[in-house]
């Protein structure tokens, strides 16, 4: 693979991994339009250092809400559980809930890979996408945060994230706009499904990651490895920091345009090849 290969895989999944514009939607129009399928299927342990590269990024981005996380944890055992309305503690039980669904996304998962090859499939996801991110900017957010959000909206929220099993439809944009519309105030829609993105990346290394071990090696060198994982880890850190930046102004419709106009595009380019 050469190196620029690998800094423009990094690139994608860094930045579409937390931008609302989906990263495997576009790493599977990269696949099949510009061939980088002969780069991308050469070598699992890449798919797993590009996903480890954007934990790091997402942890670095919140690092003091995960500490404050590992405290309230501790305070949760020891109290038998009870959350007694602390705000943190309330949040570690609505995290653990919103995981549960990515056990039936992994199921369900294998079931959708041939949708990765249908170029028309993901510009149609992309425009729903677009549909679900410019109907949320309709929404000025509700009062609710780790203080007052019942548990059953932190399900729906974590049930989100099974339609971005599908390529070209978001994981941070389906489950930042399910909190919105279930009353989040809008930062902290964004902190929690960003939050939420910390076990659903590392699921992903690890699912990939189990089958390393039985797949052919790869020709990757050790800087591919290195580009491919800084290149992820910095574009994610900087996806994070937009999206915290333009929620705040309920500027969604960008995104929204841009998914709406790759999808149109990749229809487009489908039907005429």
């Amino acid at each position: 693979m050469p190196v620029w290969v690998s800094a423009v895989l990094g690139f994608i999944q860094g930045l579409c991994e937390f931008l609302p514009i989906s990263s495997s939607g576009h790493l599977a129009l990269a696949q099949n339009f510009f061939g980088f399928d002969q780069y991308m299927g050469n070598d699992l342990m890449f798919n797993v250092v590009l996903h480890l590269g954007t934990l790091v990024a997402v942890c670095a981005a919140f690092w003091r809400d995960i500490l404050g996380l590992f405290r309230d944890l501790g305070g949760l055992f020891k109290d038998g559980f009870k959350t007694k309305k602390i705000p943190g503690r309330r949040l570690i039980v609505m995290l653990l809930l919103a995981t549960v669904p990515l056990a039936v996304g992994a199921l369900i998962s294998k079931y959708v890979e041939a949708a990765f090859g249908s170029t028309l499939f993901i510009g149609c996801a992309l425009i729903v996408t677009a549909f679900m991110l410019f109907v949320s900017d309709r929404f000025k957010g509700g009062k609710r945060n780790a203080g007052n959000a019942g548990y059953g909206s932190a399900l729906v929220v974590g049930l989100s994230q099974l339609i971005a099993v599908f390529p070209g439809i978001s994981r941070s944009g389906a489950t930042i706009c399910a909190g919105i519309y279930s009353g989040y105030k809008r930062d902290f829609a964004v902190r929690f499904a960003f939050l939420l993105s910390i076990p659903a990346v590392l699921g992903a290394a690890v699912f990939e990651l189990k089958d390393v071990a039985s797949s052919a090696a790869g020709d990757i060198g050790a800087l591919c490895y290195i580009v491919g994982f800084l290149t992820a880890a910095v574009f994610g850190y900087l996806a994070i920091f937009t999206v915290r930046l333009l929620v705040k102004r309920g500027s969604f419709k960008y995104f929204a345009f841009y998914c709406a106009a790759v999808g149109v595009a990749s229809i487009i380019a489908t039907l005429v090849k």
